[in-house]
C-alpha cells in the first residue's frame, strides 16, 4: 500500500479510533509486531491488532505492514485501533439537564449545550448527551442507524462538544432511517451563526473545499485543495449579518456535513472563528497592537471560552407524518454576550473606520 493510500484511510479516522505512538528502543530484539504491540498497549488483544493491520491502520516509518512484521530498534510505529465495541445497555444513565425543544412519539429535538459531549468516545465514556439520553428514556431503546456504533443510539447527525444549538434525536427505527436518509439527500436545513476574525467582505458567498485530516496535526482537519482524495466533499453557503470591524457575524448554511466543516471552512477563506482554540482563533488576529485592545480582546474571550459557533436553526421533513418542521435556537449567553461587547467596542471606534488596520 502506497504512503498517499495510507493518508486516504486516515481522512476517515475519528474519535472512535484508539491512537498510538511508539518509538522502539535501540536494543529491542527483533520480534512480531502484533506480540510486541500486545505488550505495549493495555487491553489489546492480537485480533484487534491484526485487524488494524488488515487495515492499514498499524504503520511502521510511515508505511502499512502486516502482523508478521518483525519490528526493529528505533521504529516508529504508529497505531489506530478500533474501539472495543461498546453497546447502549453499557452506557451509563445519567441526569443530564436536556433542554428539550420539542418531542413527540417519534422525534426529539434538542437545543444543546456548549460545553456537552454528545456520544461516549475517547476520554468521554460518561457525561454525554448520550448518557443523558439513557437516562430520560430509562427502559425504552433508541435506535442506532444502521453503520452506525451501538453506543450512539437515537443519533443521525452530531454537534461539536463546544458549538451550542439543535440537534434531532430518533425514538423508533423508522424515525432514524427517514432522517438519515435527509442528512444522506442534503436535505436538511441547518443554519449556524458565527463569530469570525476580520471584516467579511462579501455579503455572500460558496466555500466548496475537500475536507480531510491535517496532513500533519491529525486532531485538526483541513482543506485540501491539490489532492481533493484525501478529503470528503464540502460546501458551505455564507451570509454576512454585521460587520463590526475586527470581527463578524456570519450566517453559515451546511450543504454536507462533514467534521468540524464551518470552522475548517471559514478558516481556510481567512476568517477563523472567534475563540476556536484548535484552529488558532484564541489569539488577536485582527486588530490594533495597543495594550488597551488586547485586553478588550481578552476580556471577550472570558465571556464566551470556547469557539463563537450556534446552530441557530434546524428544519427537516418529519419522518412519519411527512410535515416540515422548523426549529430555532436563540444565541445562548454567552455568545450574545460576547457579541454584545463587540458591539458596544465597534460604536465607540466608528472614527478608526478607513485606517486600514
Amino acid at each position: 500500500m502506497s504512503e498517499k493510500e495510507n493518508e486516504v484511510q486516515d481522512e476517515n479516522l475519528d474519535d472512535l479510533y484508539e491512537q498510538y505512538s511508539i518509538i522502539v528502543d535501540k536494543k529491542q530484539s527483533p520480534i512480531r509486531i502484533d506480540k510486541f504491540l500486545m505488550s505495549r498497549i493495555e487491553n489489546a488483544t492480537r485480533s484487534r491488532i491484526q485487524s488494524a493491520c488488515k487495515a492499514g491502520r498499524v504503520r511502521v516509518n510511515g508505511n502499512a505492514i502486516k502482523s508478521n512484521y518483525k519490528i526493529r530498534p528505533s521504529d516508529e510505529i504508529k497505531v489506530f485501533m478500533e474501539h472495543e465495541p461498546h453497546n447502549v445497555q453499557g452506557v451509563k444513565p445519567e441526569p443530564i439537564p436536556l433542554n428539550i425543544v420539542y418531542e413527540d412519539d417519534y422525534i426529539l429535538v434538542i437545543n444543546k449545550q456548549a460545553g456537552l459531549v454528545v456520544h461516549p468516545g475517547v476520554g468521554n465514556w460518561s457525561g454525554t448527551l448520550v448518557n443523558g439520553l439513557v437516562h430520560y428514556f430509562e427502559s425504552k431503546e433508541l435506535p442506532v442507524m444502521a453503520g452506525n456504533q451501538p453506543d450512539r443510539p437515537g443519533l443521525v447527525h452530531r454537534i461539536d462538544k463546544d458549538t451550542s444549538g439543535l440537534l434531532v434525536v430518533a425514538k423508533t427505527e423508522d424515525a432514524i432511517s427517514g432522517l438519515s436518509k435527509q442528512f444522506f439527500d442534503h436535505s436538511i436545513e441547518r443554519e449556524y451563526l458565527a463569530l469570525v476574525w476580520g471584516n467579511v467582505e462579501d455579503e455572500k458567498g460558496t466555500i466548496e473545499g475537500s475536507i480531510g485530516r491535517h496532513p500533519t496535526l491529525r486532531t485538526q482537519m483541513f482543506v485540501h485543495e491539490e489532492e481533493e482524495e484525501l478529503g470528503k466533499h464540502a460546501i458551505t453557503h455564507y451570509e454576512l449579518l454585521e460587520n463590526l470591524y475586527y470581527v463578524s457575524l456570519v450566517k453559515c448554511k451546511l450543504e454536507t456535513g462533514r467534521t468540524h466543516q464551518i470552522r475548517v471552512h471559514m478558516k481556510f477563506i481567512g476568517h477563523t472563528l472567534f475563540n476556536d482554540a484548535k484552529y488558532g482563533g484564541d489569539k488577536v488576529l485582527k486588530g490594533t497592537v495597543f495594550t488597551n485592545y488586547r485586553r478588550f480582546v481578552e476580556n471577550t474571550f472570558d465571556l464566551i471560552p470556547r469557539q463563537a459557533l450556534h446552530a441557530a436553526s434546524l428544519g427537516f421533513i418529519h419522518p412519519i407524518t411527512k410535515e416540515k418542521m422548523h426549529f430555532t435556537a436563540e444565541l445562548p449567553p454567552d455568545f450574545a454576550a460576547a457579541l454584545e461587547k463587540w458591539r458596544g467596542y465597534t460604536s465607540t471606534r466608528k472614527e478608526l473606520k478607513g485606517d486600514g488596520a
